[in-house]
């Protein structure tokens, strides 16, 4: 038995199942688009319950009676069969309803008529305005793009499909790469396995749902990481022990590689004694310096994802599609290696109990983190600043927090608005505080991540340099601002290639305000 990563697919319908026709209160006027039957039917087929999820403010304006629009959906049923859900919003804009999208209220209403959860779904539409509300419910987003999808909500979207055949096949796709092969049904328990991912602190928080996928079918887990890492590995489940050595193949500013440092690698590894060996990497790493490594220490079975050709430095070569959560890549190389996550496990980033021994401001708050682990991430400080009193000045107490190298920055964006705890917390803390907050406002960095593992919703000042859809908040709300498709768009960038860092700093600070408003609506 394994958990499957989703349960439900809710659907736009104007422009998305079904041609848009304005206010359309007439069945014969309906044309569903291309190929949407046979999309639906083969969600359908692999046990996904479908849901609508719709605006339809021609109700407020009369433009259509209750009846015209139960025989129009009657009609959609008849063309592209039956839909476990159906939620409508008949409201027009000024209404300020929770359930008009972009708000999340109709994305949460359908996930408990199907009795799930938002971020077990998939909400499939073709204008931002449907991402945007997948996102502040926690739920998974695709666009599928028409004419009139701005470029802007393109370069936004967590996942692009080209219609809705591809948005099924990037479906099932990633609800298949989760499930172990049927080659592994009879695998009898693990003993021993060592398990790597040695970037920094977001990154191993990102693999953490792949190693509970190991634990759970291992009778002990050792990690492997880098320095950059080691905190957060400290609070990962399922990891009884954690050996920290830097690699200079992964590192972002490596020192020379020494014989005898490899030497001294080889060694600590084979002194593991570990039964099999699981590499993760990102997907612009590779995995086979280290494969080589645990060649040398005599490790019997060693799994990764690679593209290039490993030789015999792999017994399990996987690979993995491009695109994918970071999360969901690590895992689909745990279950092609016979691990998946057990019945209950819902497949969030999740950390071991935290701290109580750290700072913990009173009342209702929101997190601030200003600083980032590559500065092209970063949002401006100044900006920040701007944030935190814009913040305050909408009646909010603002915590803003930060590493001790960074207690210059958080004293400077806190000011005379905010809270400062820069350099006041270890990740454990810091864990504990953010979990406390209504939300977090914070770049592309660790503790977005962190964020996302205690369940506090992210408002994510994400420049666009690596794609949203792979290092996003993961599995939690979120509402995304920045220029998604800015000049710096997917070059990977450590620092801003732009002049001004335009990504971040047009971010508004009324709009933050609006972000944190959403947020702390979906958690009531």
């Amino acid at each position: 038995m394994w958990t499957s990563l989703f349960d439900a697919v809710l659907f736009d319908r104007d422009g998305t199942l079904v041609e848009d026709v304005p206010y359309n209160g007439d069945p014969d006027a309906v044309r569903p688009m291309p190929g949407a039957r046979a999309a639906l039917d083969r969600l359908r087929a692999a046990g996904l319950r479908l849901g609508v999820v719709t605006n339809q403010s021609g109700l407020a304006r009369g433009r259509f009676a209750p009846s015209d629009l139960d025989r129009v959906h009657a009609r959609i049923e008849e063309l592209l069969g039956p839909f476990d859900t159906w939620q409508v919003c008949p409201h027009d804009e000024a209404a300020g309803c929770l359930c008009r999208k972009p708000a999340p209220g109709l994305v949460l209403a359908a996930a408990r008529a199907l009795a799930t959860v938002p971020g077990r779904c998939v909400v499939v539409g073709d204008i931002g305005r449907d991402m945007a509300a997948a996102g502040a419910a926690g739920a998974f987003g695709i666009l599928v793009p028409t004419a009139v999808t701005l470029p802007r909500e393109v370069a936004a979207a967590p996942a692009v499909a080209g219609d809705l055949a591809q948005a099924a096949d990037l479906i099932l796709r990633r609800q298949r790469l989760s499930a172990p092969p049927r080659s592994a049904a009879g695998r009898s328990r693990a003993g021993h396995v060592l398990v790597v991912r040695a970037d920094s602190a977001g990154d191993v928080l990102l693999t953490g749902p792949a190693i509970r996928a190991v634990a759970a079918g291992a009778d002990r887990v050792t990690l492997l990481c880098g320095p950059r890492g080691r905190a957060a590995a400290q609070l990962l489940p399922g990891v009884d022990a954690v050996i920290e050595h830097p690699l200079p193949w992964i590192d972002p500013k490596p020192t020379p590689l020494r014989r005898s440092e490899v030497d001294d690698l080889v060694a600590r590894l084979a002194a593991v004694g570990a039964d099999e060996a699981l590499i993760f990497t990102s997907f612009h790493q590779s995995a086979l310096p280290l494969a080589l490594v645990l060649r040398m220490a005599g490790v019997p079975r060693i799994s990764a994802i690679s593209d290039d050709y490993p030789g015999s430095l792999l017994d399990l070569r996987h690979r993995a599609p491009l695109g994918l959560p970071e999360t969901e890549r690590a895992l689909s190389l745990a279950a092609a290696a016979g691990f998946a996550l057990p019945p209950g496990d819902d497949g969030r980033l999740r950390i071991r109990a935290v701290g109580t021994d750290g700072p913990r401001p009173p009342g209702d708050y929101v997190v601030v983190h200003p600083g980032a682990s590559v500065a092209a991430r970063a949002c401006p400080p100044e900006r920040c600043g701007e944030i935190v009193d814009a913040l305050a000045s909408a009646g909010r107490q603002v915590v803003v927090t930060g590493g001790p190298d960074e207690r210059e920055l958080t004293a400077s964006v806190a000011g005379r608005s905010g809270v400062d705890l820069g350099g006041q917390t270890d990740l454990g803390q810091l864990a504990a505080v953010i979990a406390g907050a209504r939300c977090a406002v914070v770049a592309n960095t660790g503790p977005a991540h962190l964020a996302a593992a205690v369940g506090t919703p992210v408002v994510s000042l994400f420049a666009p340099t690596v794609p949203f859809g792979q290092w996003g908040p993961y599995r939690v709300p979120w509402v995304r601002l920045g220029d998604a498709a800015a000049e710096c768009r997917n070059t990977r960038a450590t620092t801003c290639p732009v002049p001004g860092h335009p990504c971040l700093s047009s971010v508004d600070p009324s709009d933050v305000v609006a972000a944190v408003a959403t947020l702390d609506r979906v958690r009531g």
